[in-house]
């Protein structure tokens, strides 16, 4: 089943600071080795949203395993909301745009958002090294908090080894509560992947390192400074960060995990502790939900306008997507950027970004994971959302880029 409504969205909620103008381009870090441009529209303006290239988007990702699939646009106070498929298997419910499911490694903007509000508070310093704060935590002290926040630490990815086998490692740890220090000392025991600052390798180490400095610079759990610097400024009335409960409070959507043997039945990976990734990906929301974080960081409500030039400080990724500090940019097709993260959790995967201006704002959801031909398909949603109709049929958009399932055991060659 589709359905597609447009209508009038809603204002963002409370803010932390005033409205402080985004930086119009961010210089790249010294480990690019030069500039990075953010790319802009040639004409100024965003195309309108193609709503039918979106219904076609997840209607293909349901032909490719994906139960269900949705997408929302928030764009300046008109709200696109589409949706094709079921949110849960057994009863056939459909999936609703105001479903709840759990966002993966969108969860590490909200950490690196915690941590540069920390620096504006002069409780944190990105170049210094994570040592200073968290003592003989890591085997360098030349590993600093940018490098943490830009997966340019060299630590290795602890989830390679955890996930390697799909549905066997996610059984392993579906009730399992980890501490986050157990997490660090799993991904210790192999050798880093490169020195502090030399290269970009992504790594949920990183983000549960962040976790570590969060809570002991607060002194406060991860769930606690959230709720009171993020969720509750923006009244984000349906985000919730549950961990080690297993269950996605209220109506939700389901998540299948596809396991690795083609054919082979999904398994429903709903209910666990997302414990393995805490503050790299254990956040639970709606698409209403992100698409307000994410204009609400764009427009710089959430950080001081020097700490958002920090956050758009690139590493290139590849030819179409750059790094920052906890904050993706991809460049699109028709010449423009967006901001924000992917998320991917055993059951989901989550497209969350913002145009440069914060105004037009798309999350997208497929209830379904380690299924990269869905992934690349998702993907698409950013085209049909940001650059709009295709010119004309005789030149088409350039295909997307492939994606891979980077947020979870990036190192492991599976497809």
């Amino acid at each position: 089943m589709v359905s597609a409504t447009v209508g009038t969205g809603t204002a963002l909620g409370a803010v932390l600071v005033s409205l402080l103008a985004a930086p119009a381009q961010a210089a790249a870090p010294a480990a690019t080795g030069g500039a990075d441009t953010e790319r802009v529209a040639a004409a100024g303006a965003l195309a309108a949203p193609d709503d039918a290239g979106l219904r076609k988007v997840l209607r293909t990702a349901l032909t490719q395993g994906a139960p269900g699939a949705m997408a929302r646009i928030d764009d300046n106070g008109t709200v696109h909301r589409l949706t094709e498929g079921v949110a849960d298997r057994t009863t056939r419910r459909a999936i609703s745009t105001k479903d709840r499911f759990r966002v993966g490694s969108v969860t590490k903007t909200f950490s690196a958002v915690v941590l540069l509000q920390l620096v504006d508070e002069g409780k944190l310093k990105l170049d210094r090294s994570v040592n200073s704060y968290l003592p003989g935590l890591l085997p360098d002290n030349g590993i600093t908090v940018r490098h943490v926040l830009s997966h340019r630490s060299g630590l290795y990815d602890y989830t390679n080894d955890m996930f390697a086998q799909t549905v066997p490692g996610f059984e392993a740890v579906r009730n399992k509560v980890f501490g986050y220090r157990d997490l660090v000392k799993l991904s210790l025991k192999k050798p880093r992947t490169n020195a502090p600052g030399a290269a970009y390798a992504y790594s949920n180490t990183n983000f549960v390192v962040a976790g570590m400095l969060i809570e002991k610079l607060t002194g406060h759990p991860v769930a606690t400074e959230y709720q009171n610097r993020i969720f509750e400024p923006l009244n984000l009335s349906e985000t919730f960060y549950v961990h080690p409960g297993t269950a996605i409070p209220g109506r939700h959507a389901n998540g299948y995990l596809t396991p690795d043997a083609a054919g082979a039945a999904l398994v429903d990976a709903t209910k666990q502790t997302v414990s393995w990734a805490q503050s790299a990906g254990a956040i639970i929301s709606t698409a209403h939900d992100l698409d307000t974080f994410y204009s609400a960081l764009i427009r710089g409500k959430l950080m001081s306008a020097a700490q958002l030039t920090q956050m758009r400080k690139w590493t290139t990724v590849n030819s179409t997507t750059s790094y920052g500090l906890g904050l993706r940019r991809r460049d699109l097709s028709c010449g423009v950027s967006v901001y924000g993260h992917t998320g991917t959790v055993q059951g989901y995967y989550t497209y969350a970004f913002t145009s440069k201006d914060g105004k037009r704002s798309l999350t997208a959801l497929a209830n379904t994971s380690n299924n990269t031909t869905v992934l690349n398909t998702m993907y698409a949603t950013l085209e049909s959302a940001f650059c709009g109709k295709p010119a004309t049929k005789a030149a088409p958009r350039g295909s997307a880029p492939v994606e891979r399932n980077e947020n979870i055991a990036p190192g492991v060659a599976r497809y």
